[in-house]
């Protein structure tokens, strides 16, 4: 029988530091900026209509997840891709999500395991439309409700900026029918989290990094 998480006290609410990352993340990740990019703290804190004190904040969150660099003499730019380094990132990104989803499996509430099953359905519906960003956001919305669910803020807090390095991989190098592959191994991951069985949901979180791998290795031989 699947173990609820404990209640918790409400969540804070989020600083305008935490608003700035998200917009900029978001910008970086459907390549609105460029990988490479120079980066203008001015140009930024126009674009996501906030101060240049939380956009600074936020780059520098991002500098220590490698989504940023920080170049001497230079400033700051936004990290390039890199196809082969990738496959390693997935394979760090896989003994995490196996973590997470295990967790989740066995600490999430009713209604976060019915929500995790209710993202992935957007998923396919977005798929089955060609919607690229909703399909995206839903995809985000299951990470965010995952995330909730285990109750592992360690693990949490260490595999978010490889979600973030994935999610950019695959704006830029998605192809036709691509989305419909993966909203399928995501409803797979999400119906084994909701039924509670621990092995089940660890065996389609890493079914989800295969997929993730293969992707990646159809770019580098393409």
């Amino acid at each position: 029988m699947p173990i609820s998480n404990p209640r918790k006290p409400p969540a804070p609410k989020r600083r305008v530091a935490d608003l700035a990352y998200d917009r900029i993340e978001a910008m970086i990740s459907k390549l609105v900026i460029a990988p490479g990019s120079l980066i203008v703290e001015a140009e930024l804190a126009g674009m996501t209509q906030l101060g240049r004190t939380p956009v600074r904040e936020a780059l520098m969150r991002m500098v220590s997840s490698g989504l940023i660099e920080q170049q001497p003499r230079r400033g700051l730019r936004v990290s390039n891709i890199d196809v082969v380094d990738h496959l390693d990132l997935i394979e760090t990104r896989r003994g995490l999500e196996t973590l997470i989803a295990t967790c989740s499996a066995r600490r999430a509430t009713s209604a976060q395991r019915k929500a995790l099953v209710a993202c992935a359905e957007k998923m396919i519906v977005a798929s089955e439309r060609g919607h690229l960003d909703d399909y995206m956001t839903a995809d985000q919305e299951l990470d965010n409700v995952n995330h909730e669910a285990c109750c592992n803020f360690s693990a949490v807090k260490a595999v978010v900026p490889l979600v973030i390095q994935c999610r950019r991989f695959w704006y830029r190098y998605q192809a036709t029918g691509e989305i419909s592959e993966g909203a399928r191994f995501h409803m797979v991951l999400a119906e084994a989290i909701a039924s509670g069985n621990e092995a089940q949901a660890a065996a389609a979180a890493s079914q989800l990094m295969d997929y993730l791998v293969q992707f990646t290795r159809r770019v580098i031989n393409a």
